[in-house]
């Protein structure tokens, strides 16, 4: 077998083993591994790249990120700023036909601002608008399915730990991906909120109606996410104008955070501890994919694979837009297997050199790159609401166990659907997502 035909056949045998439900960074890893000792033919090789690649993983600068924005996600939850906001969206949308679940949506779109991970949002704003969509008479399957689409939007509206591990593997501008991010957020939110207006048309005993809140309540609900808002334009406009680096942003938005958390009485010595247990187990395991993808695309470089294919389709005279179809639809297959993040780390070093070749009209590979990453990063937030993995759909599942998955399946079509048109709608004028950007250049 030629090292080609051995980088090809790998992957396969990788997505078996995370059918077998091994876990995917060691599945990456253990694959890896066995390519690299059959590339090279001795073991002491293999280690040798298994001490240089975790050294030079594990000490970049820019993944020290992550753990700050997910400090920062748990110290906001602390300090009620997700029950703020929840209730403020509330008081605007509460009355109106599905407007508690339009409700939770745009508190999940605030709570994005501040919590860069999808399932860390859709856990916490599960547990704040959950009990009042069934309060108010909301079907179980659609307000499970609401709850985990609008979690997606942890991983879209910056900061976003997604972006940020993109943002390594392809060496683009951090703070420029965010500002990309900004304008497919809120089209994912209003997007979102439509949906929510079509289905209650459609199923009307799906959504109850609560009554009006005075106008004076209101905007005394409204007054209390200033925690949020000033979080969130002290962390992203400090980093957008060079004040300090991501990394310095996301440790000024942590501190932030938990100062709010410690003044609302959010935070104690044991709450602290557990914030800073949670955000180490979570960083470990993000840190433990990128370990295995690591791993394996560098047996993957060392085969030659990657290049081979990004040659092959460069000489195939395919149109680029066809390519990058193919690849989006990839995307939405590997969804139904795979978490967002391990999606990320396996196939960016594959596609990204072959998008990198193509072109789609841009001014810059720069351009490109952002623009790609962002259409990627939709891509593979719907896979975290398509069966029949979808982890937001479980995540969501496991805080109401009286409602079957099966409900949540068939209500949660209707935001995928969105999902496709915003998908369609960002790749046919990429000048959406690049306008801050071109503005601002």
């Amino acid at each position: 077998m030629t090292d080609i035909a051995l980088g090809v056949a790998s992957f396969p045998v990788l997505l078996l083993l995370i059918f077998l439900r091994v876990p995917i960074g060691l599945a990456m890893f253990l694959v890896g591994l066995a390519g690299y000792y059959y590339l090279t033919g001795g073991m002491k090789l293999s280690f040798s790249i298994l001490k240089s690649h975790t050294y030079s993983e594990f000490s970049s600068y820019s993944l020290s990120i992550v753990p700050m924005f997910l400090l920062m996600g748990h110290f906001a939850t602390l300090g009620g700023m997700s029950t703020a906001l929840f209730k403020a969206a509330e008081a605007f949308l509460g009355h109106r036909r599905g407007g508690v679940a339009m409700s939770a949506v745009g508190a999940c779109a605030g709570f994005g601002a501040i919590c860069g991970s999808s399932l860390a949002t859709a856990a916490t704003m599960g547990q704040v608008a959950l009990p009042e969509l069934r309060r108010y008479g909301y079907s179980g399957g659609f307000s499970t399915a609401t709850l985990a689409a609008g979690g997606t939007l942890g991983i879209l509206i910056p900061p976003s730990v997604i972006l940020v591990i993109y943002a390594t593997l392809t060496e683009q501008n951090i703070a420029k991906l965010f500002l990309a991010a900004f304008i497919p957020g809120i089209l994912a939110a209003i997007g979102y909120m439509i949906t929510i207006s079509i289905y209650v048309h459609l199923h009307p005993k799906a959504a109850g109606v609560r009554p009006p809140v005075p106008m004076r309540a209101r905007f005394k609900a409204l007054s209390a996410v200033w925690p949020v808002l000033m979080v969130f334009l002290t962390v992203i406009g400090g980093i957008n104008f060079g004040v300090f680096s991501p990394t310095e942003g996301a440790a000024v938005g942590a501190a932030g955070t938990g100062l709010i958390a410690l003044f609302s009485g959010g935070l104690s010595w044991g709450t602290l501890g557990n914030s800073f247990l949670a955000t180490g187990r979570n960083t470990a395991m993000i840190f433990f994919i990128i370990f295995g993808a690591s791993f394996y695309n560098a047996f993957l470089a060392r085969s030659g694979a990657p290049q081979a294919l990004s040659d092959y389709i460069g000489n195939s005279g395919f149109s680029p837009w066809l390519i990058l179809t193919i690849i989006l639809v990839l995307y939405l297959v590997f969804g139904c297997i795979m978490d967002s993040l391990s999606m990320i780390l396996l196939t960016i070093p594959i596609f990204w050199p072959i998008i990198s070749t193509l072109d789609f009209g841009l001014n810059s590979t720069e351009e490109l790159a952002i623009w790609f990453g962002i259409i990627v990063l939709i891509v593979v937030e719907v896979g975290l609401i398509t069966p029949p993995v979808g982890m937001n759909l479980f995540v969501i599942n496991s805080m109401d166990r009286k409602t079957p998955i099966a409900d949540t399946y068939r209500a949660v079509v209707y935001f995928v659907a969105s999902d496709m048109v915003r998908v369609v709608l960002l790749v046919a004028f990429p000048g959406i997502t690049l306008f801050f950007l071109r503005v601002m250049a």
